[in-house]
């Protein structure tokens, strides 16, 4: 398979995998088929074309790719270990739960791992059901938080709409916004869940005090408050955990993408010891036959080393700290296109001013050498998340890259 040209894994993937997919980035001039991949960079099959990639795949490469402690973690694993088997007690899914618990904010203790996030955002709506015995589950507006299930449900309607009915009990309302919580919160709600950061809405910082707020609304209505950190958790915000800039502590977390260091998929729904409760009666009423997989604690544990460094997230905070100045000066430079610089940390988006700007800032970030995607739901904006280990001198070819690649959007569009 290595030695097959470009044109004919092209051909291959239409024909097998996705024509749509293909059609859409060949007919784009964009047809990049994944090849070599190191640290922030990724090149294509050939050779030919190299990518910074500061979309990360929403976080899974926040320690770069092939991050070669990763990799001699995974593969003295394999020495001794395989998937195991989840029915089972297991010392590696034992080490790796009492850590996330070390870690977390509160007192979260307990954890569920699974494979997917939107696997491990359904088993925490489950667990807000069972608990509250309540059906409603509210989330936002243009939020994510999978492709799968009661996920599927608890997200964007244009994800929900070609599959027909979905699960009842799911409202939506405009995040950070407590009052529209508070009017549709009643004694018949299970939970809420939110994103730290919603990412595929365009990467909203919320203000201040609005978690601290949702928090007290769960706590007076007997609701399960749930927190999707599959994208702003592992150091993406500065912090280890992106809710600790809020001050406050959810029921769940769930964590994924980052927890696999980019080699092994992994994640988790770590909760509160009230919850545990769910699974006293019938402890195996959730199975994952995958989730925990022995060989893939080792990397999770090894990646939860790395990023809770404090070191490691002095620095993601000091990179930060270039790219907000940088963008000071593209606002300057360019008035017309730039609205707005979201941040917090290294989970960035740039505001433009309207909604073409982000399908062409992506065509020009890629013709510039830079991997970043637009927000799908709110496509004026353009999503900025590089790997978390990323030099400054690195952090400066890539404010260059994107100078270039603004101008050019500035000048297509006239703005």
């Amino acid at each position: 398979m290595s030695k097959l040209s470009k044109k004919e894994v092209i051909t291959l993937f239409h024909d097998h995998v996705s024509s749509g997919k293909a059609d859409t980035f060949v007919s784009n001039d964009m047809d990049f088929v994944f090849g070599k991949r190191q640290g922030i960079y990724m090149w294509d099959i050939d050779g030919e074309k190299r990518l910074i990639n500061c979309h990360s795949n929403g976080g899974v490469f926040n320690l770069g790719h092939r991050n070669p402690d990763i990799i001699d973690t995974l593969v003295a694993s394999l020495r001794e270990l395989d998937i195991g088997n989840s029915h089972l007690m297991s010392r590696q899914r034992a080490l790796l739960a009492k850590r996330l618990a070390d870690l977390m904010p509160g007192d979260i203790t307990y954890t569920v791992f699974g494979v997917g996030g939107g696997e491990s955002i359904d088993l925490a709506i489950k667990m807000a059901r069972a608990y509250t015995h309540r059906p409603k589950i509210i989330s936002a507006a243009g939020g994510y938080h999978g492709h799968t299930g009661f996920a599927l449900a608890a997200g964007d309607e244009k994800y929900r709409r070609p599959f027909g009915p979905m699960a009842p009990g799911f409202v939506q309302v405009p995040f950070n916004n407590i009052n529209a919580l508070d009017r549709v919160m009643d004694r018949e709600t299970a939970g809420v869940i939110f994103e730290t950061i919603p990412a595929t809405l365009g990467i909203p910082v919320p203000d201040e005090d609005y978690f601290r707020k949702v928090r007290e609304l769960c706590d007076s209505r007997g609701a399960v408050m749930i927190i999707d950190e599959v994208q702003t958790g592992l150091g993406r915000t500065g912090r280890l955990w992106g809710i600790e800039h809020f001050g406050v502590v959810p029921d769940i977390i769930v964590l994924g993408k980052g927890l696999s260091g980019g080699i092994y998929p992994m994640t988790a729904a770590c909760f509160r010891e009230k919850l545990e409760s769910v699974f006293k009666e019938d402890p195996f009423i959730h199975v994952s036959t995958f989730g925990g997989a022995e060989a893939g604690c080792d990397v999770a544990l090894k990646v939860l080393d790395i990023s809770s460094r404090q070191p490691f997230l002095d620095h993601v905070n000091a990179i930060a700290g270039l790219f907000k100045h940088g963008f000071e000066q593209f606002k300057q430079r360019y008035p017309g296109l730039i609205v707005a610089f979201r941040q917090l940390g290294l989970m960035m988006g740039v505001k433009m001013a309207n909604e073409l700007c982000g399908p062409v800032m992506t065509k020009a970030c890629y013709d510039n050498g830079i991997l970043s995607i637009y927000a799908n739901n709110d496509t004026s904006v353009s999503q900025l998340m590089p790997p978390l280990i990323i030099t400054e001198a690195e952090t400066t070819e890539v404010l260059e890259r994107l100078d270039a690649a603004l101008g050019q959007v500035n000048t297509l569009l006239g703005l």
